[in-house]
């Protein structure tokens, strides 16, 4: 007579792995996993402190660093998931140091004050203005 117990054995069993390019998607970093996969070849996403390929499987635990755009974001995994839900449900699958959010957000800081410096003109230039943006040699200015 086999041994019987009362647990269920998929209780015990580790999370499944998951594909990189499919969790980086599926943690909505990326619109896309042909996205994904790109920014993976190109480099922007290390795991554990590598490079890593797209087919690279992500578990629990894992550090990673990526970089999207101007933003740079060092997480650690929190659970494996390949199917992509919303941002609230996307954002369980990850834990970002305090460090790299605050890093962010005065990196959004920056750039907002720099932003703030430079205003749009208000109206079209007047034909005075076309002459002396044509005469500073503008060649958009036509």
């Amino acid at each position: 007579m086999p041994h019987r117990t009362d647990e269920d054995p998929r209780a015990a069993a580790p999370p499944p792995a998951v594909r990189l390019d499919l969790w980086l998607w599926a943690a909505r970093f990326f619109r896309t996993r042909s996205l994904a996969k790109q920014a993976i070849e190109t480099g922007k996403v290390d795991v554990g402190g590598q490079r890593a390929k797209a087919s690279r499987n992500v578990q629990v635990g894992d550090a990673m660093k990526v970089v999207r755009g101007e933003e740079v974001f060092a997480i650690e995994v929190v659970a494996t998931s390949d199917r992509r839900g919303s941002g609230a449900v996307a954002q369980t699958l990850y834990r970002e140091s305090d460090e790299s959010r605050l890093a962010r957000e005065a990196r959004r800081a920056e750039l907002r004050a720099a932003r703030a410096g430079y205003q749009a003109p208000l109206t079209k230039p007047d034909k005075r203005a076309r002459k002396l943006i044509r005469a500073l040699g503008d060649i958009d200015a036509t």
